[in-house]
């Protein structure tokens, strides 16, 4: 499966929405608009902070896995300067507030066990093409009132996770109809295990991966540590077609630079030396993430543009302090 035309459609788009994504996602449990609540007797809380006392994928993940102490790959250089083009700089995806009357981010939903499933068919639409045969079948514990990135607009991905069930369940470009979801792709992920997406496979990040596991939310701010890699996007003449595990797909792009390859997967963080003590308790806390943990290549859109979940406590303009941050401020991780 090639993708030319979600590709098209999500460079056009990104110019429309990357900058704009405007999500509110406040820490309740998540009734209308977001999951459901424990029924009468369930010890389930289903809500953001509970998400926050689970694992999502075991200790060795390479979602777990620290990169601070790794080696530096040998083509680094060339890769940053490749980024560095036209100088972009890092941006917050997401914050407080709305834009297009939707909120900033891709937005979540928790649910517990008795969450009802439901079914998913899969289509083609004017946005994108019909990817079922590289899904997972549902039926699917998605509320038929989940939050929507971009309330319909765009990717349209729908996040939910099961906490009870320790499960990941993943839409794109999604929309009720009636009893059940429309979407161009579904997957499944199962948070207690290693276990990839079949090779060559996508999922509703074009790179084969979650995108749950990737979001910078605020419930992190309020634990104090981000403890994972940080998805982050570049524009498609910057990346490369090829993947690297956990990656598991390959897009379009037109980065044929062997001496800079930029495939779907890689890693980079924050070099050790920037000193991140002007920047605020918030942006700390990200800031050391980038360099404990970095950040892995998922999508095509906006340069250097990092996802996170809406919230309303997110400060705006603090967030636009990241904007200090350059490529030539990252180093890329050995690529196997």
């Amino acid at each position: 499966m090639t993708r030319f035309y979600r590709l098209a459609c999500f460079v056009f788009m990104s110019a429309l929405f990357s900058c704009t994504k405007k999500y509110s996602s406040p820490d309740l449990p998540v009734t209308p608009g977001g999951g459901s609540s424990a029924p009468a007797g369930s010890s389930c809380s289903a809500t953001k902070a509970a998400v926050e006392t689970m694992a999502i994928f075991p200790a060795d993940n390479p979602w777990n896995t620290p990169i601070a102490g790794a080696s530096v790959d040998t083509r680094s250089d060339a890769i940053i300067n490749l980024i560095a083009a036209g100088a972009p700089s890092l941006k917050a995806d997401f914050g407080s507030g709305t834009w297009n009357n939707a909120p900033i981010g891709i937005p979540y939903n928790v649910v517990c066990g008795s969450q009802a499933k439901v079914a998913v068919v899969f289509r083609a639409n004017s946005y994108d093409g019909n990817y079922g045969d590289e899904s997972d079948p549902g039926p699917f514990p998605i509320p038929l009132n989940a939050a929507v990135e971009g309330n319909g607009d765009g990717d349209s991905h729908v996040l939910t996770v099961d906490i009870d069930n320790k499960k990941l369940y993943e839409l794109y470009n999604a929309k009720q109809v009636g009893d059940h979801w429309e979407a161009s792709c579904a997957a499944m992920f199962d948070l207690t295990s290693n276990a990839l997406r079949p090779d060559g496979w996508t999922s509703a990040d074009a790179a084969g991966l979650p995108i749950f596991p990737g979001l910078v939310r605020y419930e992190e701010i309020v634990k104090g540590e981000i403890d994972h890699p940080i998805r982050f996007t570049l524009r498609s003449s910057k990346v490369s077609k090829a993947y690297i595990d956990p990656a598991r797909h390959k897009v379009n792009g037109t980065n044929s630079n062997t001496a800079a390859p930029t495939p779907m997967g890689m890693r980079m963080r924050l070099k050790a030396g920037f000193d991140i003590s002007g920047f605020s308790a918030t942006n700390k806390i990200i800031l050391t993430a980038l360099k404990k943990y970095g950040l892995i290549l998922a999508d095509i859109g906006s340069d250097l543009y990092i996802t996170g979940a809406p919230d309303e406590r997110w400060n705006n303009d603090d967030l636009h302090n990241l904007g200090q941050l350059k490529a030539t401020d990252f180093e890329v991780v050995r690529m196997k």
